[in-house]
């Protein structure tokens, strides 16, 4: 809901208020943003801060001398006019001059949400608002939009900039979020970082002064910073105090930047990352920033979450597969990579039919001259060597096996050594006569160029529509460097990154539009472009390559504070893992893996009758409680590496250490009558007879039974590693074993369940709420 007031507005979502006034100087001031509280007139007045003009600052009018712009919480600013903190706007007019001075010209309030014309963006908004703000010194208009999605506790942002003018100006940045604020209080900047195979790893910064930058230069969202960021009270846990969440619609290079002014204010912005960054904006043109997403609790780091995570699934992701859960995978890669027959193929399949999986995936090496990662990519024709009968007859004998098709590929690169390149050489992105840095022995396509996407277009459309093919890996495995498009002139060359993404998602919105009922997995490396832009055309997203199971539990707790665990895919694999040569029991693999998208990356032809048979055990279980997994509402408790802090003493998750040796999560069905618990540990401690599961999310009126199975593991399973390897390695071998509980609400007759998970034997396990109340039983 929106209400306008006097000189203000005020925006109403289930659990927060959003407050803006339009100062007497015309400047758009920012007022509010935190749990709900009444709004009329009185309260605008009384939240507003009352200015006094420092001695050394400027003033925005002359004949305006109670305030300067630097000390004054604001909508949006610009360099120029005395506001020397982040801008969220810069422009270079034809002069030169680089001032913008945008004041408030009208707001309307209507129903329904956003609208990009060159960007994807989020849907169902109950209401919107729009600001448009004028520059009468060059006759540019910027319009500001609020859009409110009341259930999901969430406000967007959009930012699009219109040139009135006859002249053409220069965008150097143009932001999509900036939020100020002038508590006081002691703020804790919250970022995801990492690198390929450790994706998403929480990094935790008390903002005390000074500018703190997130940002990604890579073409892409990027596994080094991604966009989704927090800021919070840095007392909040997992349950308790005040956390802001914030995110970007967006797959390409962005910025986030949180900055403590010389007057105690903070200031968030966020958007497209100004390096490297300029638009040529034409008379009559505009344009678009991303969408930027913000939420607000009180209920800590996990009511956060929540809101985000339903936000992201019922206003991100759409199309066919919003609200299925998914098919039960078995990828052919760590079981061939590139070595691929027909013959190969199908006896994995057939391995995975008779386990229970429901899709066979057949990844690399099924296309052109395709046996290692130096050749063919674009080449986008089946290897009759390899596959005899083309895609369309394997798919047909999958297909017979009563399993789904799909296929890996990766539209938007090509190797030296292709028909492709040898064709189009102008088609890469490369500087002319210049040496290229090469990646992964491929280039990237220019998606900028209308002839390359039609060509992409018309390839993948041949490939997706197989007969039998159902699911498609999108895969992107480099970054980008040597930014330039044969396309642009010289002096536009800094449109050529954003140009990029928005051909993407041309690519994508067509081949989605034009093939509804494929399911599509987003990923780059891995963990590369995990975003909310290509959420909103791929329904899940292939979250790291790293499949160890200890590592991939640190990496999905990473993903579960901006985005909810039906749209991570997470697989079981082989060990020793292929990336960290770790043995871990094949239940803890499955747990792990079972909380997010699940699926297998296994040989499962090389397994044991014992091995193969416990997979299909865990895959009836799982599709037993496939709709809680999917449909149910993710907790986190403790962790194992808490957070990276400049005071190692800094509570996290409960007011746990940092390092704390359990991952601990719980997952809780949409009526909250059944949920399932993990409780993970890292390192064996000697001498300590049990351990505590703290469940979330349960109803605390309602009587619940927690189950688990006990589970013996072999210690000689653990014994080959452990001597040949390091003593750093005998640590991290040590054995991890974790509790995975059911826990299913009695209504006086006992309800049929199944249970699984793992625990060390003579470990109790002490069962307890994470409320007070009664109705728990507590079993030791």
């Amino acid at each position: 809901m929106i209400r306008e007031l006097t000189g203000a507005y005020a925006l109403f979502t289930k659990s927060t208020t959003y407050l803006l006034r339009v100062t007497e100087t015309g400047h758009l001031e920012h007022v509010y943003y935190g749990p709900a509280i009444h709004v009329d007139d009185d309260t605008v007045t009384a939240l507003s801060e009352t200015h006094a003009f420092t001695p050394g600052n400027t003033n925005p009018l002359d004949d305006e001398k109670t305030f300067s712009l630097e000390d004054i919480c604001l909508e949006m600013s610009a360099y120029g006019k005395g506001d020397v903190r982040e801008p969220f706007l810069e422009i270079t007019y034809t002069d030169g001059s680089r001032t913008s001075d945008f004041r408030f010209e009208k707001a309307v309030i209507r129903e329904g949400g956003p609208s990009l014309q060159t960007l994807p963006c989020s849907y169902g908004a109950a209401d919107t608002l729009t600001v448009t703000l004028w520059d009468e010194n060059h006759g540019i208009a910027l319009e500001l939009g609020y859009h409110v999605y009341e259930e999901a506790d969430v406000i967007t942002r959009t930012a699009v900039l219109r040139n009135l003018s006859k002249k053409a100006i220069d965008i150097d940045r143009l932001l999509s979020l900036q939020l100020d604020a002038s508590s006081g209080r002691p703020w804790r900047l919250t970022t995801f970082t990492g690198a390929w195979g450790r994706e998403m790893s929480r990094t935790d910064i008390p903002v005390t002064a000074g500018k703190y930058v997130n940002a990604s230069y890579n073409g892409t969202s990027s596994n080094r910073a991604n966009p989704f960021c927090m800021l919070s009270d840095p007392s909040a846990t997992e349950d308790t105090g005040r956390v802001y969440g914030f995110n970007l619609v967006y797959s390409g290079n962005h910025y986030e930047c949180a900055e403590l002014s010389s007057y105690g204010k903070l200031r968030f912005s966020a958007g497209i990352n100004p390096t490297g960054f300029q638009w040529k904006l034409l008379p009559g043109a505009s344009f678009e920033a991303p969408e930027a997403v913000m939420t607000c609790s009180d209920q800590g780091f996990n009511g956060m979450s929540q809101n985000m995570h339903r936000f992201v699934r019922k206003h991100i992701v759409r199309g066919t597969w919003r609200d299925k859960p998914r098919p039960i995978l078995l990828n052919s890669w760590e079981a061939c990579y590139f070595d691929i027959t027909e013959r190969k193929l199908l006896r994995l399949a057939k391995a995975g039919a008779e386990a229970g999986c429901e899709l066979f995936v057949i990844d690399d090496g099924w296309f052109g001259k395709r046996n290692d990662d130096t050749s063919s990519l674009g080449d986008w024709v089946a290897n009759k060597k390899k596959l005899p009968h083309g895609l369309a007859g394997i798919a047909s004998k999958i297909n017979d096996l009563g399993l789904a098709c799909g296929i890996w590929v990766e539209p938007e690169m090509v190797n030296v050594n292709s028909d492709l390149y040898r064709k189009h050489p102008d088609w890469a992105v490369d500087i002319p006569d210049q040496h290229h840095t090469e990646g992964r022995s491929q280039r990237i396509l220019d998606f900028s160029r209308e002839d390359v996407r039609s060509y992409i277009i018309d390839a993948m459309s041949k490939i997706f529509s197989t007969p039998g093919i159902s699911y498609v890996k999108w895969d992107m495995n480099r970054t980008f460097t040597d930014y330039y498009s044969r396309k642009l002139p010289a002096g536009r060359q800094g449109e050529m990154s954003h140009r990029y993404i928005m051909g993407l998602y041309e690519v994508m919105g067509t081949l989605t539009e034009r093939f509804p009922d494929t399911l599509f997995e987003g990923c780059a490396s891995g963990g590369n472009r995990t975003d909310l832009g290509i959420l909103c055309y791929f329904p899940q997203i292939w979250g790291s390559d790293n499949t160890d199971a200890l590592c991939r539990a640190e990496i999905q707790n990473g993903y579960s504070y901006g985005y909810p665990m039906s749209v991570i895919a997470a697989h079981v694999s082989d060990v020793p893992n292929h990336q960290t040569l770790r043995k871990t029991p094949l239940s803890t693999r499955f747990n792990v893996a079972s909380f997010g998208v699940l699926g297998y990356e296994c040989n499962l032809t090389d397994m044991s009758k014992e091995e193969r048979d416990e997979i299909a055990m865990q895959i009836a279980r799982y599709k037993e409680w496939r709709d809680v997994f999917f449909h149910g509402s993710f907790y986190r408790g403790r962790s194992f590496s808490g957070t990276i802090t400049a005071s190692p003493a800094t509570p996290v998750s409960d007011g746990a250490p940092a390092n704390s040796n359990i991952m601990e999560w719980t997952v809780v069905s949409e009526d909250r009558s059944r949920a399932a618990g993990m409780l993970l540990q890292t390192l064996v401690l000697p001498n300590t007879q049990f351990q505590f599961y703290q469940a979330r999310g349960l109803m605390p009126e309602a009587r619940y039974h927690f189950y688990n199975v006990p589970h013996r593991p072999n210690i000689k399973d653990f014994g080959g590693l452990i001597n040949a390897v390091s003593p750093v390695h005998i640590r991290q071998n040590s054995a991890a074993h974790e509790l995975v509980s059911r826990i299913v609400k009695m209504d006086g007759e006992r309800e049929d369940y199944h249970v699984c998970g793992d625990i060390l034997m003579h470990c109790g396990i002490r069962l307890r709420p994470a409320f007070s109340g009664t109705g728990i039983d507590e079993r030791v």
